[in-house]
């Protein structure tokens, strides 16, 4: 996880040329993912896919909200925004269609809890919801089936994702995953 001495912005009079009037927000951290050093070198279960190593994690290495039956909730670690959720059965299955319905249920129900806890913690106006299956369909990690559950707010998607391909987010995962953990429910099925 980047720490906020990981993220620079410099002036652009610190520039050789003619200044142009706009700041450079450093995001070094970011190269991981655009390198795909995260990214699983085969479709193997186990140690080599993140989603069946994440379990084995401590909650917040691990950066896990919530744990369900046959399903958990975590931390997107390269999120599209603050909150970005990702709600995984932990049996290594790529396919929708393959899930059984015990899977089915419950990934269900903690995208439904996941929204919820969101809404209370970070108030957003709205959510996208989705699985990519397949790469060509946008699977970064295609072997392994998550919903994304990402909120969204008025105005968010602003200028830096479309000329700058940068996203600025202004909390931290663990203090995200922290927030929504400590507010999910006890009682709740997933």
């Amino acid at each position: 996880m980047p720490s906020p001495d990981d993220v620079a912005v410099e002036a652009a009079g610190a520039f050789a040329g003619d200044p142009d009037g706009l700041d450079r927000l450093w995001t070094p951290h970011r190269m991981v993912y655009i390198g795909g050093q995260d990214k699983p070198a085969d479709d193997a279960p186990g140690d080599g896919c993140p989603f069946c190593r994440i379990p084995t994690l401590p909650d917040e290495q691990g950066l896990v909200v919530h744990r369900g039956q046959v399903a958990y909730v975590v931390m997107n670690l390269y999120p599209y925004n603050s909150g970005h959720l990702l709600v995984c059965p932990y049996r290594h299955v790529a396919d929708y269609t393959d899930l059984t319905q015990a899977e089915v249920q419950e990934v269900a129900e903690l995208t439904r809890t996941a929204m919820r806890v969101v809404r209370d913690v970070m108030a957003p106006d709205g959510f996208n919801l989705g699985m990519n299956q397949g790469q060509v369909a946008g699977a970064g990690i295609q072997a392994h089936l998550h919903q994304h559950v990402v909120p969204r707010w008025g105005g968010d998607a602003n200028f830096l994702p479309i000329v700058a391909r940068t996203r600025a987010l202004p909390a931290l995962l663990g203090d995200t995953r922290a927030a929504l953990a400590a507010a999910w429910p006890t009682t709740s099925k997933g």
